[in-house]
């Protein structure tokens, strides 16, 4: 089967009720009320959602009961009044809750704007292959690249309320492993997250005809070695168009990362883009999830470019 476009969410308004929900780790409160803070400079109308502060009582860390961060997630997005969900933080959790989610009604609510990543990787996954929508790649609210980092606030909010103006990303520091074009649907997250979700009930059998956008944080190359290998005995890479590699931040040194790649990816003998900018590093650029794209790694040297066929929302 090859992947075909997902459903995109409405773009944002100004004025937009927009939920922070902890589907992970615990956040800390600080962090929430400075991006919220934000997120209202914006002309949002952000909320947490109830269960945001929380901490599980046995399990420190997660953000309270798995039980309730799915309820929390699933409320939202089934509230009509609430136009978009964004998480507060990644950290692990996502696995414990997936399966809670009623993704019959979450696909009846229809598409919303839902925004994350690192664990985030697995409800990516779900939306596209459980209800069919699109989604985005992209900074957290409570989390310091989103605090501190202009460039990855720029991105966010163009994408949210102007996504046309925005379907070319690429960072100077871009550059060609494999050169090449590829076309196709991108799909992806925090690799290791992928490798965890390979196998398990809904997960994705096929990719054929993908654009895999990866990155990850705290996995040095041998790890990230036993990751990629997973991925490539399963068969979960077959067919793809090319990759997207975004930042390695904490994965030792990046020499030995991009050994890694170089053996375990570039053999496909598909194009391949190393540091386009997106992930756990310094700046992380908002990446549109199911939507048709460009890959463009110039031969000569230039700009590398990943290229969205159509805006991330309509």
């Amino acid at each position: 089967m090859t992947l075909e476009p997902l459903a995109r969410p409405a773009r944002l308004r100004p004025g937009a009720r927009v939920a922070v929900v902890a589907p992970s780790g615990p956040v800390p409160a600080d962090r929430l009320e400075r991006g919220l803070d934000l997120l209202r400079g914006w002309d949002l109308d952000p909320y947490a959602a109830p269960h945001v502060l929380d901490t599980h009582p046995r399990l420190g860390h997660l953000a309270g009961t798995d039980e309730d961060r799915a309820r929390d997630l699933q409320e939202a997005w089934c509230d009509p009044g609430v136009d978009a969900v964004l998480c507060a933080r990644g950290g692990y959790g996502a696995h414990r809750m997936v399966d809670l989610l009623d993704w019959s009604v979450i696909r009846a609510a229809g598409p919303k704007v839902f925004v994350g990543y690192s664990d985030i990787t697995v409800l990516h996954e779900a939306f596209a292959l459980r209800a069919g929508f699109s989604t985005l790649h992209g900074p957290m609210v409570a989390t310091e690249v989103f605090l501190k980092d202009e460039a990855t606030r720029q991105a966010l909010r163009s994408t949210l309320f102007e996504p046309e103006s925005v379907r070319t990303l690429g960072l100077d520091a871009a550059a060609a492993l494999v050169p090449g074009t590829a076309r196709g649907i991108t799909f992806g997250g925090c690799v290791s997250l992928l490798a965890a979700d390979a196998g398990t009930p809904g997960a994705r059998t096929s990719a054929r005809g993908g654009l895999l956008v990866i990155e990850d944080t705290g996995e040095e190359p041998y790890r990230l070695d036993g990751i990629l290998t997973r991925l490539l005995r399963i068969g979960a890479l077959d067919g793809i168009s090319g990759v997207v590699c975004g930042s390695w931040e904490a994965c030792g040194p990046y020499e030995g990362i991009r050994a890694v790649l170089l053996d375990r990816i570039c053999s496909l003998g598909i194009p391949v883009v190393e540091e386009l900018g997106f992930g756990h590093g310094p700046t992380a650029l908002t990446v549109p999830l199911g939507v048709p794209a460009v890959l463009d790694a110039p031969a000569d040297g230039g700009r590398c470019t990943l290229t969205a066929q159509v805006p991330a929302l309509v």
